[in-house]
């Protein structure tokens, strides 16, 4: 709801809820990338945390997760940099290659896989605020209700 009052107001969710971006760092060093892991997939976090995106660089393994789908309300931009990525997005298929991109609303059904037995590597980068990197990209962990 949130993000859909900012796209009104041509603002961001940030501004909405007054979050004051003043002294945080607008740079993230590789050396200050610390590697989650969850399912079979590595992520680090690309970008500043707190913000009205999450960026994140995420090495997606072949055959791992690859059946989740994912629906959840905001925006995705995917930006493939290794392998060949293979994104569902409702009905449609779309194989990606390095330098490929997509963005799309999340609330369409999507899921991720690796084309490629090497698996992939992407740059990834939604406006869902506070989700838990594990929960956002693979869903409820075993167990989990969801």
């Amino acid at each position: 709801m949130l993000l859909s009052l900012a796209r009104i107001y041509g603002t961001t969710v940030s501004e909405l809820l007054g979050e004051s971006v003043t002294g945080r760092d607008a740079v993230v060093r590789a050396s200050g990338m610390e590697p989650t892991h969850a399912g079979g997939w590595t992520y680090w976090q690309a970008g500043a945390s707190g913000r009205g995106m999450q960026a994140l660089r995420v090495r997606v393994p072949h055959g791992s997760q690859g059946d989740i789908v994912r629906v959840h309300p905001g925006e995705e931009w995917l930006y493939v940099l290794k392998g060949r990525l293979r994104l569902r997005l409702g009905d449609t298929v779309h194989l990606l290659a390095p330098g490929d991109s997509a963005h799309f609303d999340s609330l369409t059904p999507h899921r991720i896989a690796a084309e490629d037995p090497d698996g992939l590597e992407l740059l990834f980068v939604h406006t869902l605020l506070q989700s838990p990197t594990a929960t956002l990209c693979l869903g409820p962990h075993i167990g989990e209700t969801p």
